[in-house]
């Protein structure tokens, strides 16, 4: 009967249970909670920013460290995969050491690492404050999340991941004008030395602010009964799994994918590590000990379903900002602050809309709040598809604006859907978790980018170039014409002459934009296309109880 009540959530758990899950239910903070929001956002709003801030900042990181540009992405590739393995291992270290100490060490190792970063004298040395820092930063944004899940009652829990929303959705978007403003204007190294003081400020706030909820303090006397036993082995396949899969999304296009020993390594590694990883998670399940992954969350269809969703937020977030300022800067000659003014105005898009979907989240169906998400988010992939070289800056202004307008109504209902149904004490395993398909989710929409971007422009170039033969009477008279124009004359061979290969060359420089454009436009129309096949997953979300509490259905 017990294992009858553990498989369906809509049964009742037993009676003393249910008391314990009351008195939870009870507790308040002794502060404002929105005092406490604004305290947790602090930090994380740093670290997101820290993800995609240092981004424009390479090549000078480069050349003031004497590497070349592909040794400098190990700053990126360190942190995404730091950070990567630490996200759905922070709820197993707050089990051990209580919510609110595991969020002040994370800010404190977060801005030590900072410093250091900004005082590197060499890559190599960079790089390792660079994985200290994503260790430092990977425990914020889920602990976050968890704290406001728990202080806020459910019916304002949307208001209160609208201030969490601001973090982690607006920061990448304003990261790469902010980091490129930074690095134009003073140096390099100021873009880490920005968030020292803003970590001391948060742990000083977090200190007098943040409390643990009884049902956590409960989990660490538990944890800790006959002394602390961490699970090293499972901590290990963790970060063989995550931290191969984000060195082959960051490195795969870079190295030609499986062409590569080294990423052919490590997508084996991957795949044996996740396997032996689930079936020993779920071993320690099954005797009674606290897994580092919490896969029973994945029976619950609105969390595996919210799990995806959340996964494709962040392929098209990211993804569409790695998309936008690399094509205005190669084929349009925007100024890389320019390109980053392309974002900025859809980043105060998000912010202006964030509360409103807070607010709308307590009233309406979270569904309707993500199909109508999903419609906005391919309507203005569709409308981006038609997009040429001649293209104003205003249109695409408004084309990110309009994006961010869908994507705005999907990451509140999203992390409300995961949430339901959920015990309070499992609040660490599905932030965690779903800070980590987001993350991933970003990774890949990075990776899809850099590897179509190049294969289409490839392909629409081999098909482009057979015309370009002085077999083709058009070409010949294109060449013979813009000849002219440069300055030579019409006699002779009109395929000859110094004016003539420059005719030739102009030509095929143009060919080789009007592959970039519809490569492009190919990645657009297939991210459209993804996201459009999200529509029909919402059906499958169970009905969501009005002002469903995290332990509705225990």
């Amino acid at each position: 009967m017990a294992t009858t009540t553990l498989d369906l959530p809509g049964t009742d758990l037993p009676e003393p249970k249910q008391e314990t899950a009351t008195h939870h239910v009870a507790w308040k903070p002794k502060i404002n909670p929105w005092i406490v929001a604004m305290t947790v956002t602090l930090a994380t709003f740093m670290e997101v920013l820290d993800s995609s801030i240092a981004n424009v900042a390479l090549p000078h990181i480069a050349g003031g460290l004497g590497a070349s540009q592909d040794e400098a992405t190990w700053v990126l590739t360190a942190y995404l995969v730091a950070n990567a393995v630490i996200l759905p291992a922070g709820a197993y270290m707050t089990t051990f050491i209580g919510r609110k100490k595991f969020y002040m060490i994370c800010v404190l190792l977060f801005g030590i690492s900072s410093a250091l970063c900004g005082l590197a004298p060499s890559l190599p040395l960079l790089v390792f404050f660079r994985i200290l820092q994503g260790i430092g930063g990977g425990g914020l944004a889920p602990s976050e999340q968890a704290i406001l899940a728990d202080t806020f009652p459910p019916e304002k829990r949307g208001q209160a991941f609208a201030m969490y929303g601001l973090a982690v959705v607006v920061a990448p978007a304003i990261g790469p004008t902010l980091g490129g403003w930074i690095t134009d204007n003073y140096d390099w190294r100021w873009i880490f030395f920005l968030n020292v003081p803003i970590c001391l400020l948060s742990l000083f706030l977090t200190s007098r602010i943040v409390e643990d909820p009884p049902w956590v303090a409960d989990q660490v006397k538990e944890s800790q009964k006959g002394g602390i036993k961490l699970d090293f082995l499972g901590f290990g396949l963790l970060g063989l799994t995550f931290g191969s899969l984000e060195f082959i999304l960051d490195k795969g296009q870079e190295d030609d994918w499986f062409s590569s020993p080294l990423i052919t390594f490590f997508f084996f590694a991957m795949i044996i590590a996740f396997v032996i990883m689930i079936w020993w998670e779920l071993r320690q399940l099954r005797v009674g000990h606290r897994p580092i992954v919490n896969l029973t969350l994945f029976k619950r269809r609105n969390f595996a379903i919210g799990f995806i969703l959340m996964f494709v937020l962040g392929f098209s977030l990211y993804g569409t900002t790695v998309l936008i300022p690399q094509f205005v800067q190669t084929l349009l000659g925007y100024t890389a602050q320019l390109a980053g003014m392309v974002l900025s105005p859809a980043g105060l898009m998000m912010m202006a809309m964030m509360p409103v979907v807070g607010f709308l989240s307590s009233k309406v169906d979270p569904r309707k709040l993500m199909g109508y998400g999903f419609t906005m988010l391919t309507l203005a992939l569709l409308l981006m598809s038609t997009m040429d070289l001649q293209i104003s800056y205003g249109r695409l202004v408004f084309l990110r604006i309009f994006q961010a307008s869908g994507l705005a109504f999907l990451f509140i209902p999203i992390n409300m859907i995961a949430y339901i149904g959920v015990k309070q004490s499992e609040s660490n395993d599905v932030s965690g978790l779903t800070n980590l398909a987001r993350n991933i989710g970003g990774s890949c929409g990075t990776a899809f980018v850099a590897t179509m971007l190049t294969r289409r422009t490839a392909a629409h170039e081999t098909n482009m170039i057979r015309n370009l033969t002085p077999g083709n009477p058009a070409f010949v008279n294109q060449v013979k014409q813009l000849k002219e124009a440069f300055g030579g004359h019409g006699g002779g061979n009109p395929m000859l002459g110094d004016a003539a290969h420059t005719a030739q060359a102009w030509i095929y420089n143009q060919m080789h934009r009007q592959a970039g454009m519809l490569a492009y436009l190919d990645i657009i129309q297939y991210m459209c296309i993804f996201c459009a096949c999200m529509l029909p997953l919402l059906f499958f979300i169970p009905k969501p109880p009005k002002n469903a509490s995290p332990s509705a259905g225990h």
